[in-house]
């Protein structure tokens, strides 16, 4: 298998992990709402919802069923990071 087709294959196995847990996809419900970690995927699969809700309204970028603070700081912390990338502490550059 050549290069170009391990990485297309790779692409296109990586879109499809990151669609099958967007927020709206009725996983969760009033009884088994979204908790913190559902928050930080749903921040970092955030870009793809967007376009998936072109082509489905009912998708969202935001879970309705979620159990507030904590989701709503995973989300966050998410988004900020932008796909993991926190750092609580940064290293000064050396000049």
């Amino acid at each position: 298998m050549n290069k170009r087709l391990r990485l297309a294959l790779a692409a296109v196995l990586v879109l499809f992990l990151c669609v099958s847990c967007i927020p709206g996809d009725g996983k969760n419900n009033p009884d088994k709402p979204a908790g913190f970690w559902t928050g930080i995927w749903h921040g970092w699969v955030a870009p793809v919802s967007i376009v998936v809700q072109i082509f489905k309204p009912e998708i969202r970028v935001y879970e309705r069923n979620n159990t507030g603070f904590w989701y709503d700081l995973g989300f966050y912390m998410a988004i900020i990071s932008g796909f993991g990338g926190l750092a609580l502490s940064r290293k000064a550059r050396r000049s």
